[in-house]
């Protein structure tokens, strides 16, 4: 059984708790703030109308729960963690704003009214630094649609909370925070060190940070070291809007300068994000990412404006992409992110996603993200191996899941070989995720013809015998997939009509099976899978597979 992270307060976290929550702590923040803003930051990110219509109507819609946004419960028990932080974030201004309208610029003031009478003091999940940080960001961002024609009580209250917020993020940070929160919880102190009157002798500690983080997190490749596609989505963004803040605080006639780093790490990750992306504009679906919204990705990579191509492979950042006729395969085959920047990592070391010009074929099961009572559940078992498109021995996991997050144990290597001629491609690769369980260690081979028609594989369980293997391929819904009538073969058609065989050797059993998929990260759809099952044998297992295109007549 995988253990299970520790659920009780630590020392640190009680006195913080403590010391934070005091009366006379709160007064060290300031009850005052500035009459107006130095500038106001731009915020080209598109939200959406119908959930703004929703908000408007009574219910905010976050990771496919509903909450009420009359009177809301800003710390409900009924969602998650995550559904309660990203309510406090206030990324759902835009989606008001995308509605636009005076209701719903009504609606926007309410809600921040109502946070300010009921949380405008420290608390341990709404003044979380990431969570803190997003939101000062997005107040600023949207000042001109929620704010900025608002009575001067309104502004007055609104630019006070920021100083308190700034002034206390400027106290915690970098704190225990690791990864991409960190970075969000400092753009917030960005922004406020050059909007706010008064606050930019913040801003030099903050860069200094910035720097720090961006040579840790962003790697070599321009992978991010969380090795999320929807991670490196969304800090792609925040970095690009902290870029855009200090060019208009620069414009403005403050001193100030974007460090170098900063333009770097936006040049080596836009072409990063290319190389994650399908032929459907979204993005593929490891270690807890979703598809996203193609409209978004487009619109952050326009914003980020870095031209570059995606490389082939991305070795830092343990990935390999093969693009071939109208064939698209992305591979994981990297090690996972270090402890501390594990938390949503899945175990599904050299498993792949398979792409045909904008339909997706094989896929990964994807993440939950949404909350209610089969929310942990859900989570922890599309994290396992068996919801990966690899394989898997004895219904283990080839690393171990933390319930809630991280891992207890991981591969200690992963080799990756990759050879080219004439087109054609060759992917070669092994992981030892299994070694200390059942002795086996896991090697797979990939093979992708010049035109993209012709793909074979060999999956090779090194190790002895006895132990139940499943080869899996999960299928996007789309796609529909049959057994020949001798059973021996999967026919497998894509929605726009083109079709696959599949067929295989050295498994005992080749099976059509259920499964779901998780691409929005919210929504469960029910789809299929092909298992090639067996149980290894003296010297371990070899199972060959191949997939062709079938010609059409």
């Amino acid at each position: 059984m995988e253990r299970t992270r520790g659920t009780g307060r630590t020392l640190r976290s009680e006195l913080t708790r403590l010391a934070f929550g005091s009366g006379l702590y709160s007064l060290t923040l300031g009850r005052t703030g500035p009459r107006d803003l130095v500038l106001v930051p731009t915020d080209p990110w598109p939200g959406d109308a119908d959930r703004g219509a929703a908000i408007v109507n009574g219910e905010f819609r976050l990771s496919g729960q509903t909450l009420p946004s009359s009177a809301p419960d800003w710390l409900s028990d009924r969602v998650g963690e995550d559904v309660v932080a990203q309510l406090h974030a206030f990324e759902w201004l835009r989606d008001l704003r995308a509605l636009s309208g005076d209701a719903a610029r009504r609606q926007a003031r309410l809600l921040v009214s109502d946070w300010l009478d009921r949380h405008d003091r420290w608390h341990e999940l709404a003044w979380r630094p990431d969570v803190l940080g997003l939101r000062v960001s997005n107040w600023l961002g949207t000042h001109d649609f929620f704010c900025a024609s608002a009575d001067d009580d309104f502004r007055l209250a609104v630019f006070a909370s920021l100083a308190r917020q700034v002034k206390h993020l400027s106290r915690v940070l970098p704190g225990p925070l690791a990864g991409a929160p960190l970075l969000y919880a400092v753009k917030g102190l960005i922004y406020g060190a050059v909007c706010l009157p008064d606050a930019v002798h913040k801003l030099e500690p903050a860069l200094k940070l910035l720097e720090r983080e961006l040579a840790q997190q962003i790697l070599p490749d321009g992978g991010h070291v969380q090795r999320d596609p929807a991670v490196h989505l969304t800090l792609l963004r925040h970095l690009v809007d902290m870029r855009g803040v200090l060019r208009a605080a620069r414009a403005a006639g403050l001193d100030v300068d974007a460090p170098p780093a900063l333009q770097r790490a936006i040049d080596r990750m836009a072409p990063a994000l290319r190389f994650y992306r399908h032929g459907d504009g979204g993005l593929c679906l490891f270690n807890g990412s979703n598809e996203c919204e193609p409209v978004l990705i487009d619109a952050v990579l326009n914003q980020a404006d870095a031209r570059g191509r995606p490389l082939k492979s991305a070795r830092h950042s343990g990935f390999e992409r093969i693009s071939a006729g109208r064939t698209l395969v992305i591979i994981d085959a990297g090690m996972p992110p270090p402890p501390g920047l594990d938390r949503g990592t899945h175990a599904g070391t050299l498993s792949f996603e398979l792409s045909v010009g904008r339909e997706r074929m094989i896929v990964n099961c994807g993440a939950w993200q949404g909350a209610g009572p089969n929310g942990a559940g859900w989570a922890l078992a599309l994290r396992g191996t068996p919801a990966h498109s690899t394989a898997t021995l004895g219904d283990t996991n080839s690393s171990g899941l933390i319930d809630g997050g991280g891992l207890s144990r991981r591969p200690r290597t992963v080799t990756v070989d990759r050879q080219e001629s004439d087109g054609a491609v060759l992917i070669e690769a092994s992981h030892d995720g299994y070694l200390d369980h059942f002795g086996i260690t896991h090697h797979r081979r990939l093979y992708i013809s010049p035109r993209g028609d012709d793909i074979r594989g060999e999956d090779r369980l090194d190790g002895p015998a006895g132990h139940a293997y499943a080869v899996r391929f999960h299928l996007h819904p789309a796609v529909q997939v049959s057994l020949s009538q001798r059973g021996d073969t999967a026919l497998i058609r894509l929605a726009g009509g083109t079709g696959y065989r599949l067929r295989a050797g050295g498994a005992e059993a080749l099976t059509i099976e259920e499964s779901v998929y998780f691409g929005s990260g919210e929504e469960r759809r029910r789809t299929s899978q092909i298992v090639l099952s067996g149980t290894t044998g003296d010297g371990g297992a070899t199972v060959r597979w191949a997939l062709k295109r079938e010609s059409r007549e």
